[in-house]
C-alpha cells in the first residue's frame, strides 16, 4: 500500500439440497442489518451472439417500450380497480402500516408488482438478450426459516421473478458468474472447473464501524445527522476509483438500514482476480486496528497524491459534520483519545488541565485550543512539524471511509441485491444518485408500506393517469429510483456494444480453454 506505514428452467425440486449445506463467505450482513495485479482468471463469459445481435441497435431502442412493458405488466387488470387491498391479508391494525416488511403476502405484491426485474436482467446481462453472464450468475436466496439457498441460476428475468414469487425470499443476493450453470456444478467430471470468472468490484460501507466516534447513535440505529459519515465515503471512494482507477460505471446503493453498498461493474473491474481485488481494497484502506487499538491513522509523508486529495474533501465535513454536529470529545474520556492522537506531552498536559477546568467545552473550542496554545509557547520543544501530521490524522481517523474489505477482495463473495426490502425497517434498496448526494435521505426512502399505500391511494383517484399503461413502480415514490436505474443501466449497455470493449471481450474470451 503506497501511503500506509504499517505493512498491512431448472428443476426447482433439488432446491432443497442447496439449502443451509453449501453456506457462503457471508456478506458482512446479518439478517437484521444491512447487510492485484495479475491477469489468471480475468476472461470474461462468453456472450451469446444471434444474427439479431449484429444488427445495428440503437441504443435509444433497447428501452423503447418502457411505457408498454410487455415482459412484466402491470398487475392491474384492463379496467379493474387499481389496488393492492384485495391481495393484502387481513390486518388486526386494519391497514397496511401495521404489517411487517417480511409478511409473505406483501413480499408477493412487492417482487409481483414494484421490482424492476427487467432492469436488474439487464444490468447483469450487460445486453438486452439472455447470455451467459446472466446464465450462469449465482443468485442466493434467504428464505423465511433462515435458512440459505445457494447456486441459483436462471436463463431469463421471467424465470428469476417466477421462483423468487414461489420462495418469497426475506431478501436475495448476488453471487459471481462462473464457468458453467451453477445448479448443474455436481454433474460436472472434475468439480475443480467449476469456478468463478467475474464479478463486479463491491464496497461495503456500515454505520456501526463508526460507533467510537458517532455520538447521536450507535448499533443499528441512524439518523441524518450520522449518515453523513456514510456521505463523505461515497465521496472519497468514488473519486478514487474514478480517478485514480479509471472506472466509469459505479453506482451506490442504500443497504436499507445503516449503510451503502458499491458496485463497480465496467468489464475491466469485473474481469478482475482476487489478488487485483485485494490490491484496490488495500490501496483505499488506511485505518489499522479496531477502536481501542490507540493510533489508527500511521501515514508516511509526503502523502500520497489520494490522501491529499481525500483530506480537502473531508476537512469542511470534518469542521461542519464531525466538529458541530457529533461533538466527539465533549466527554473527558473522548478527550483524553484525542490527547493521545497529538505527539507533545508538554502541550498535551497544558490542553488537558484547560479542559478539566471548563467541563463540557465544545469540541471545536477543544480542536482550536490545540493551536492556540501551541502558539503560546505551552511546550518549548513543540514540532510544530510532527503537531500538523497528527493534527492530519486525525482529521483522517474521525472521517475517512471505514470499508468492510473483506467484501472487495474474494471474486466469489455474494452481496444483497439492489432493491430488495430490508426486513426490519420495510426500506427498499434504492441506488443513490451520487449528482445529489448530500439530499439523500436514508429515513426517507420508499417502504414497502407506504408503496402499497401509495397504490391504493393512486386507485381511489386516478384521473389523469387514467389510461395510461403505467407500470406500478412509475405511479409510486420508487419512480425517481428506478428511472435512475435504468439510466445507469443504459450506459452500461451502450459501453458494452462498444467496439473497443467487444473486442476485449472477444480477446479474453479467446484465452479460455
Amino acid at each position: 500500500m503506497p501511503h500506509s506505514v504499517s505493512p498491512e428452467t431448472d428443476s426447482h425440486n433439488n432446491a432443497t439440497e442447496e439449502t443451509m449445506t453449501d453456506a457462503p463467505a457471508q456478506n458482512g450482513d446479518n439478517q437484521d442489518t444491512d447487510k492485484d495485479i495479475t491477469m489468471a482468471e480475468t476472461s470474461a463469459v462468453p456472450a451469446a451472439t444471434s444474427e439479431e445481435d449484429k444488427k445495428e441497435v440503437k441504443l435509444e431502442e433497447l428501452f423503447a417500450d418502457v411505457d408498454s412493458d410487455d415482459e412484466f405488466p402491470s398487475s392491474r387488470q384492463e379496467g379493474a380497480k387499481f389496488s393492492s387491498s384485495p391481495a393484502m391479508p387481513a390486518s388486526p391494525m386494519g391497514g397496511v402500516a401495521s404489517l411487517k416488511a417480511s409478511d409473505p403476502e406483501v413480499l408477493r405484491i412487492f417482487y409481483q408488482r414494484f421490482f424492476p426485474w427487467r432492469y436488474l436482467f439487464q444490468w447483469l446481462n450487460h445486453s438486452p438478450t439472455p447470455t451467459n453472464d446472466f446464465e450462469h450468475r449465482e443468485f442466493a436466496f434467504t428464505l423465511e426459516n433462515d435458512s440459505y439457498l445457494r447456486y441459483q441460476s436462471y436463463r431469463t428475468s421471467d424465470m428469476l421473478r417466477k421462483d423468487v414469487i414461489r420462495l418469497l425470499p426475506t431478501r436475495f443476493e448476488i453471487g459471481p458468474v462462473y464457468t458453467t450453470n451453477p445448479r448443474d456444478r455436481k454433474t460436472l467430471r472434475n468439480l475443480s472447473s467449476f469456478k468463478p470468472l467475474s464479478k463486479e468490484l463491491c464496497f461495503d460501507i456500515d454505520l456501526t464501524d463508526y460507533d467510537g466516534i458517532r455520538t447521536c447513535c450507535d448499533k443499528a440505529n441512524i439518523c441524518n445527522r450520522c449518515w453523513m459519515f456514510i456521505t463523505m465515503a461515497i465521496k472519497v471512494v468514488d473519486v478514487a476509483l474514478r480517478e485514480d482507477f479509471g472506472f466509469k460505471h459505479i453506482i451506490w446503493v442504500y443497504s436499507g438500514r445503516r449503510g451503502a453498498h458499491a458496485w463497480v461493474c465496467d468489464k475491466k473491474a469485473r474481469a478482475m482476480d482476487d489478488q487485483k481485488r485485494r490490491a484496490i481494497a488495500g490501496y483505499l484502506e488506511i485505518l489499522r486496528g479496531g477502536t481501542q487499538s490507540g493510533k489508527r491513522v500511521n501515514l508516511r509523508r509526503p502523502l500520497h497524491p489520494h490522501i491529499s486529495r481525500s483530506l480537502d474533501i473531508l476537512a469542511p465535513h470534518f469542521q461542519a459534520d464531525v466538529l458541530e454536529t457529533q461533538d466527539p470529545w465533549s466527554a473527558s474520556d473522548r478527550a483524553e483519545h484525542l490527547l493521545s492522537l497529538l505527539p507533545d506531552k508538554a502541550l498535551n498536559d497544558s490542553l488537558r488541565k484547560k479542559w478539566d477546568s471548563s467541563p463540557g467545552r465544545a469540541s471545536t473550542s477543544k480542536w482550536a485550543d490545540i493551536d492556540a496554545l501551541a502558539k503560546s509557547g505551552a511546550s518549548k520543544n513543540l514540532d510544530t512539524k510532527a503537531l500538523l501530521e497528527a493534527k492530519q490524522d486525525v482529521v483522517l481517523e474521525y472521517t475517512y471511509p471505514r470499508l468492510d474489505i473483506e467484501v472487495s477482495k474474494k471474486l466469489n463473495h455474494l452481496l444483497k441485491s439492489p432493491f430488495v426490502v430490508h426486513p426490519g425497517t420495510g426500506r427498499v434498496c434504492v441506488p443513490i444518485d451520487t449528482r445529489r448526494l448530500e439530499e439523500f435521505d436514508p429515513l426517507g426512502v420508499p417502504t414497502v408500506q407506504g408503496l402499497l399505500e401509495e397504490i391504493d391511494s393512486k386507485a381511489a383517484g386516478e384521473g389523469e393517469e387514467k389510461g395510461k399503461n403505467l407500470q406500478d413502480w412509475e405511479r409510486t415514490s420508487l419512480k425517481p429510483y428506478v428511472e435512475y436505474f435504468r439510466s445507469f443501466v443504459l450506459a452500461l449497455m451502450k459501453d458494452e456494444r462498444d467496439p473497443k470493449v467487444k473486442r476485449e471481450r472477444d480477446e479474453s474470451d479467446a484465452m479460455e480453454f
